[in-house]
């Protein structure tokens, strides 16, 4: 911030200098204030207006190291001012150049569209999750130094336009989040996404009951109403307090003792076709196996040991942070090497 140590270094000059010649012309030719003032600025100035009484030889040769000081200081201040407004200028392009450089470069990502009290709150918690790597896309300018100062990549814009979505990565990104504040804004947002990315998978908001079916129609794979979200919750928390309690502590990325994790299987994976009594995970992972989600949607809840895990399934299981990373590695090995999630 050197430039803004220039600035003040000038502001500070400026007030010195003034009050030097503001005393000097009081002292050396006996003025009164206001004329030791006018003659002040007017010589620091360079105005030219002409002396406000005559002065003696001492006058003359204070006022001459004044112009001097003066015409030094504005060249200073000018520099300042210059230095200030571009450098400021260039910061902010090059750290929108480096934001875009990173949107680039991402694969798999997420997309999250809007930056409100339902989506920073939600950013906050894709956030904990250490293989997530976020986009916003926010249209309210005033929004950006809180993006900023959450570190987030952000593109300020509005995200219903494909402009904005394109330069946000859709066509690569793995998952798109409608969190705009109105349903008519996410019907169009979904119906936009889904035209450049059909294989994106879609979460949107949704404020009023009959906006839910519309969004489907606009093809989000999913569609929650935080207002049911938070009901629902709340009641949980009133009827099963323990409950919940447990599944806080499970969804808490930042616990390592403890957490809850879907993997899918892909093809490539050792255990495909394998028996959990045969697969060592209990042994290997220390892992409790919660269910197993057929690609059908079936659930199969606290399946057998006798029960084959198949190409396509979702393993949920829950253990040791660093455990679920390295049973995901043997779930997921092609996904881990191109570095996906």
């Amino acid at each position: 911030m050197e430039s803004t140590k220039h600035l003040l270094i000038s502001i500070a000059l400026s007030l010195v200098i003034f009050t030097i010649g503001t005393i000097g012309y009081m002292l050396i030719e006996g003025w009164d204030l206001v004329d030791s003032i006018y003659m002040t600025i007017i010589t620091i100035t360079t105005v030219g207006f002409g002396e406000v009484h005559n002065m003696s030889k001492l006058g003359r040769v204070f006022t001459i190291g004044l112009v001097f000081s003066g015409v030094s200081f504005f060249l200073y201040v000018a520099s300042s001012m210059v230095q200030f407004m571009v450098e400021g200028r260039i910061r902010e392009i090059m750290g929108r150049r480096t934001l875009n450089h990173k949107i680039e470069h991402l694969k798999n990502h997420y997309i999250v569209c809007g930056y409100g009290r339902i989506g920073r709150v939600l950013c906050k918690h894709l956030n904990s999750h250490p293989a997530i790597k976020l986009v916003v896309v926010e249209k309210d300018p005033e929004m950006i130094p809180e993006m900023e100062s959450d570190s987030m990549l952000y593109i300020s814009g509005d995200a219903s336009e494909e402009e904005n979505l394109i330069k946000a990565g859709i066509k690569q990104a793995r998952v798109l989040i409608a969190a705009l504040a109105t349903d008519i804004d996410n019907v169009f947002l979904v119906l936009t996404a889904k035209q450049l990315n059909p294989n994106i998978f879609i979460v949107a908001r949704a404020c009023e009951k009959g906006a839910k079916s519309k969004l489907h129609a606009a093809g989000a794979n999913r569609v929650e109403s935080p207002y049911d979200v938070g009901a629902v919750s709340m009641a949980y928390r009133v009827l099963r307090p323990s409950v919940t309690s447990f599944l806080d502590l499970v969804f808490a990325y930042n616990r390592k003792d403890i957490q809850m994790e879907e993997i899918p299987v892909d093809p490539a994976s050792s255990l495909v076709n394998i028996m959990l009594k045969d697969s060592g995970i209990r042994q290997r992972f220390n892992l409790i196996i919660i269910a197993i989600k057929k690609p059908n949607g079936e659930m199969m809840f606290n399946p057998s040991f006798e029960t084959v895990i198949k190409s396509g399934d979702t393993v949920i299981a829950m253990g040791k942070g660093d455990n679920l990373i390295e049973f995901e590695k043997i779930l997921r090995p092609r996904d881990r090497n191109s570095g996906k999630r």
